[in-house]
């Protein structure tokens, strides 16, 4: 009998830890970090590959937000890779909402004439793994589970006394999996030491396996307001092409948790204590040795990096001399380091961040003394993303502004007009149609054009090039 699995990725994260190269407009997960490929890219290559041997895969349900909606489906056609849809949140609810709405979604293609009660596979869109095989081979034992109807964890076997993590305490069953006998939280280093040395625990890698309607019916059991809630969110949807939009305001409504919190965790506790009524959940827990890294921390893509003789990692045009077990990211210009030990050093266009390694995780402090602040670099780039193409402010002062900006093929700005500034435009390559008030031309390279005060205008791309 064949088994249909629904992939989940879920897309909405802020990779505040990653800054300056991580923003809340082009965060993490949709950078290349580690390999050729973004990490969502990664994350939905590694789900559409677990087809084949009684396993049929369905196209990915993407569940993220709106303003990140044109970069999820232009890395997705850059794969030639077309979603199931695209769920994108009102706002930010943490994990257990952003499952639901995928549960939902899957079970409406059911009620749609799909014939089957998918087993979703449910991964964060920014972790790496370097052993690919490896990695099929758990998640192919975790549908197994999943298909029986039962819920299935992958837990990482860790190499290292690791305090960023959550735990899973696990423990041998008679059929080889491993029962899940409770969640634990960030340990603290001597404790995360007696996790690994006693053999027990596992870091908690956030991907889940379990069927549409085993979660609903899990929730609906330990948290029925979230459950409720975010069904009535999702019958106030609307649909616009790949994206299907939750109601808003039904979602404000929804308690913010995690998949772990609302039902993994008391499923868990259920499976000692559960009444007679109540059936106990079967919880499993899959070992997953797949050089599995989330990318959580600037240490972590350290740990991840090719490094030389003395440990030190570079990305980007560098040179570093006498130093040690640094990690030095160039990506505008030439960053030289020397006689430094255990340090990070991030060069961005706009932003430069240097941190020991041993502090990586409190560069989200950074960003939120930026967002209280009010300051633009804790949300975009200089580099601005548009479903369009790009912008790149490259100079400003007083009374001018200097932006290089590029327009994808067939695509165009909005008509627009300003009342407050008048524009020149160079074309350096491709061929641009500039709508200049009531005249439409087209301009090629080391052409140009004058947009007056107070004149509606609009760029367009009608060529085959950006």
């Amino acid at each position: 009998m064949t088994i249909t699995v629904q992939p989940v990725i879920m897309a909405g994260g802020s990779g505040t830890r990653l800054w300056p190269l991580s923003r809340a407009g082009y965060p993490k997960q949709f950078l290349v970090i580690a390999g050729n490929t973004s990490l969502f890219q990664q994350a939905t290559a590694r789900l559409q590959a677990l087809g084949g041997a009684g396993i049929a895969v369905n196209a990915p349900l993407v569940v993220g937000n709106e303003v990140h909606r044109f970069l999820v489906l232009d890395q997705l056609r850059d794969m030639a890779v077309e979603p199931l849809a695209v769920l994108l949140e009102p706002m930010g609810r943490n994990t257990a909402p952003a499952l639901t709405l995928a549960a939902l979604q899957a079970l409406e293609e059911l009620e749609g004439g799909s014939g089957a009660d998918p087993v979703l596979v449910v991964t964060p869109a920014d972790q790496t793994v370097s052993n690919d095989a490896a990695f099929s081979a758990a998640l192919r034992r975790a549908v197994r589970v999943a298909a029986a109807g039962g819920i299935a964890i992958l837990g990482v076997k860790p190499d290292r006394a690791e305090t960023g993590f959550g735990y899973i305490h696990s423990a041998p069953a008679s059929d080889g999996e491993r029962r899940v006998l409770a969640f634990v939280e960030k340990p603290d280093a001597a404790t995360a030491q007696r996790y690994v040395d006693g053999g027990e625990h596992a870091w908690n890698a956030g991907m889940f396996v379990l069927k549409a309607s085993v979660w609903m019916q899990a929730l609906k059991r330990f948290r029925p307001d979230i459950a409720a809630a975010c069904e009535q969110s999702f019958a106030a949807r609307s649909t616009d092409a790949s994206f299907v939009r939750p109601g808003a305001a039904e979602f404000a409504a929804v308690p913010a948790e995690s998949v772990d919190y609302a039902v993994m965790e008391k499923c868990s506790a259920s499976a000692a204590t559960h009444k007679p009524t109540t059936a106990p959940i079967d919880l499993r827990m899959i070992e997953l040795d797949a050089g599995w890294n989330d990318l959580g921390a600037w240490d972590a893509v350290w740990q991840l990096a090719a490094k030389d003789a003395q440990g030190n990692a570079s990305i980007g045009d560098t040179i570093v001399r006498d130093s040690h077990n640094t990690l030095v990211h160039a990506t505008s210009r030439l960053v030289s380091v020397v006689g430094l030990s255990d340090v990070v050093v991030v060069e961005t266009p706009d932003a430069v961040l240097v941190s020991s390694r041993a502090h990586s995780q409190d560069v989200k402090k950074i960003v939120g003394q930026l967002e209280s602040e009010q300051r633009g670099e804790q949300t975009l780039h200089r580099k601005v993303h548009r479903p369009w193409g790009w912008y790149d402010s490259i100079d400003h002062g007083p009374r001018f502004q200097v932006k290089r900006i590029m327009v994808k093929p067939g695509a165009s700005l909005s008509l627009q007009m300003h009342h407050h500034r008048a524009e020149h435009w160079i074309v350096v390559s491709g061929t641009a149609e500039v709508t200049n008030g009531d005249q439409v031309i087209l301009l090629s390279e080391n052409q140009s054009t004058y947009i007056p005060l107070g004149q509606t205008h609009r760029l367009a791309n009608p060529g085959k090039v950006p």
